[in-house]
């Protein structure tokens, strides 16, 4: 439970101490102050919720001094008391922040539920600053991983583009982080504070696409029974990210660059045109250039999207990087597994670092998940590897990818499907016992 701490400023100090009385029963905790200016020295000294105070006090008016408070601590809730209301005083109380505005004396019983309903604001508006906070260091360039000199020169652009309202092309393989890219430029920009809406074009039809991104009108097609706002349009103020911009249509690529030129569209099914404010922040995989030639993506559009362009490297140009990254992952799905998983051993490692990564991170993030629930000591070891993964380590790994590589993979995933029953694993290998422990021994295999 949150205790509410009140500050009461009133020069009477009969009155003054009678309503710290009553508060002080309701369990807040309650300072008083005679005038102005030994509020405002407080409020530089202590966190107070709301504020009880009188219009009318020795230095100042209450009614301004809810303007300068409210400028300086807008968090802050202020309930104005006067005993002679006017609707002058009440109205410009109002347009200066005030919570509410009531009369000593005829309006006393209004003042602890007053109270309760200001902190509970107050209490609100704390959480979202928290929440907003917990989001911006979520998303921060410091919580992209990785120390190699692909990885930094590719942060080291995108902190330079944040701070303006620049569209940015991300362009990298599938799985390399693109959206966290655009979180991190979104939350580093002025705009950290508006919304930050996300769209993976190649996961709608054209018209399902269409009304994702620009909303409609009721009516404008069978089942739009009321008026949609389009992520465009719920963004803003803030930023737009359109993943898989390669897969959007030609006629939406139309509408996506007029916005961009004027900052207007059409809603499906609308007349008049709609005036936002928003970043695009666009990312594909695919080569655009080249998308032009064959018809699928308009030029001018790609003149518009590329002001800024980022490359992220895909995972097998950093591979520095890998053993961060899985350490990442790895304590972060062992607490959710509530697992006491303290590494990988080396030749985990080694595998993960002379794999391909067609995935990149994503591929990465998914195979350590999987060893993590497959492991049951604290060690992350290669028998929790996928046999694929295995073999194309060691393949990228050795200087000739032989028939021996792949069997003695084969031989330990076999060995592993009988929980180390050598006979059975012959059997099922069709090999006698007698080759089976030769090979063993030849390529140094444990039953386990």
């Amino acid at each position: 439970m949150n205790i509410g701490k009140i500050l009461i400023v009133d020069d009477e100090a009969q009155l003054r101490s009678l309503l710290a009385r009553i508060i002080k029963l309701e369990g807040f905790l309650v300072t008083e102050k005679e005038d102005i200016n030994s509020a405002v020295k407080l409020l530089d000294k202590e966190e107070i919720d709301v504020i009880l105070c009188d219009v009318k006090l020795p230095d100042g008016n209450g009614v301004d001094f809810v303007k300068e408070v409210k400028s300086k601590y807008p968090i802050i809730e202020i309930i104005l008391l006067t005993a002679f209301g006017n609707i002058h005083d009440g109205v410009q109380a109002m347009k200066n922040g005030a919570f509410d505005y009531i009369t000593k004396g005829d309006d006393n019983d209004k003042v602890i539920p007053l109270l309760h309903k200001a902190l509970e604001k107050v209490m609100l508006q704390k959480r979202v600053l928290q929440l907003e906070k917990q989001a911006g260091k979520r998303y921060s360039f410091e919580n992209i991983i990785g120390k190699s000199d692909a990885i930094r020169a590719a942060i080291s652009f995108a902190q330079k583009v944040a701070p303006t309202d620049a569209t940015v092309l991300l362009l990298g393989e599938t799985g390399t982080g693109k959206e966290v890219f655009a979180q991190a430029i979104h939350y580093a920009s002025p705009r950290a504070k508006k919304m930050f809406m996300a769209l993976n074009c190649s996961a709608f039809s054209k018209e399902l696409l269409e009304s994702e991104i620009f909303g409609h009108k009721a009516g404008a097609f069978t089942g739009a029974t009321k008026d949609k706002k389009g992520l465009i349009e719920e963004a803003n103020g803030g930023t737009l990210f359109l993943d898989e911009i390669g897969e959007m249509h030609l006629d939406l690529q139309s509408k996506l660059l007029r916005v961009l030129e004027t900052s207007e569209f059409i809603k499906v099914g609308d007349t008049k045109p709609t005036t936002v404010n928003v970043r695009i922040i666009a990312a594909t995989n695919r080569n655009l250039e080249e998308e032009v030639k064959i018809g699928r993506f308009r030029e001018d559009l790609i003149y518009r999207l590329n002001v800024f362009t980022i490359s992220l490297p895909s995972l097998r140009d950093r591979r520095e990087d890998i053993p961060l990254l899985a350490e990442n992952f790895l304590q972060m799905y062992a607490l959710r597994s509530n697992k006491r998983i303290t590494g990988m051993n080396k030749d985990f490692i080694h595998h993960l670092t002379n794999h391909y990564w067609r995935g990149n991170i994503r591929e990465l993030k998914n195979v350590i998940e999987r060893s993590v629930i497959l492991t049951e000591g604290d060690e992350l070891t290669t028998d929790s590897l996928p046999l694929e993964l295995q073999i194309s380590s060691l393949a990228q790994s050795s200087s000739s990818f032989d028939l021996a590589t792949i069997e003695k993979v084969h031989i330990q995933k076999v060995l592993r499907h009988t929980k180390g029953n050598k006979t059975k694993a012959a059997e099922l290998l069709g090999i006698g016992l007698t080759t089976l422990y030769r090979k063993m021994e030849e390529y140094q295999l444990s039953a386990n």
